[in-house]
């Protein structure tokens, strides 16, 4: 199977947490982008500081990459105002996709007119310019049964508020990567709960982030449903190798 087209090959680290310095990490930055155009992956996943650098070196390589970048990232705990700003900047910097971090607290905390509005206006502002849009749920920050519920909640209020031909660039994502879990519990994507996303999310896609390291575990992945698989971890598993990368 070519999974090229199903990888979203993604480096999200800032220098501090990298222990580099700012030159140190946005080379890296840099060689991800490069190592994406030269395997033909579907997108790079970046922060939002170097969607220029990357629609630059995407425009001189004339590569089919998109670039995908984060907004709110990591926590998504800002109001829908300050979303809005960061994702109409990465947009007019040449971004094609938005992977919001969903608000997931004001949802454990039984705000949900707070999170439908969030889920509403972000996604009209994507769809409004021929962008897609993903909605990070953090599926270790919730139970099982919270999942499901949000799961349901995006999909609902897509299908309230959309036409049947923008479910397509409308996904479910599973995790930021960034979230600290204890007594090494999965921080990213299961089968588990993707097979919950899946189930209560459709007919949105879903994208499967973190956790997935290896080939074999890649095409699970797709064999399941996802429709895009978020990775620090593309290059190994398009070549069949094994990754140790935490994402």
């Amino acid at each position: 199977m070519d999974i090229t087209q199903y990888l979203d090959s993604t480096y999200l680290k800032t220098a501090e947490q990298a222990g580099l310095t700012e030159i140190e990490n946005a080379l890296i930055v840099k060689q991800t982008i490069q190592e994406a155009i030269e395997n033909n992956f579907k997108l790079v996943m970046i922060r939002p500081e170097y969607v220029k650098v990357a629609r630059e070196m995407i425009t001189i390589s004339k590569s089919k990459l998109t670039i995908g970048t984060v907004i709110d990232f990591p926590l998504g705990q800002h109001n829908i105002d300050y979303k809005l700003n960061e994702a109409q900047i990465a947009i007019h910097n040449g971004a094609d996709d938005l992977d919001f971090v969903l608000n997931y607290e004001a949802f454990k905390n039984g705000e949900i007119d707070k999170v439908k509005e969030e889920v509403f206006l972000g996604t009209k502002l994507g769809l409004e310019n021929h962008k897609i849009v993903k909605w990070i749920i953090e599926v270790a920050a919730l139970t099982n049964h919270q999942i499901i519920q949000l799961s349901a909640l995006i999909k609902n209020v897509v299908i309230a508020n959309f036409k049947e031909k923008d479910y397509e660039s409308v996904f479910v994502k599973s995790s930021t990567g960034f979230y600290k879990t204890t007594a090494g519990k999965p921080n990213g994507a299961t089968p588990e709960t993707i097979k919950l996303m899946l189930e209560n999310a459709c007919p949105l896609p879903v994208k499967a982030a973190g956790g997935v390291r290896t080939y074999d575990e890649a095409v699970a992945m797709i064999t399941l449903g996802v429709k895009r698989i978020g990775t620090s971890s593309a290059k190994a598993i398009a070549s069949g190798k094994y990754s140790e990368n935490d994402y």
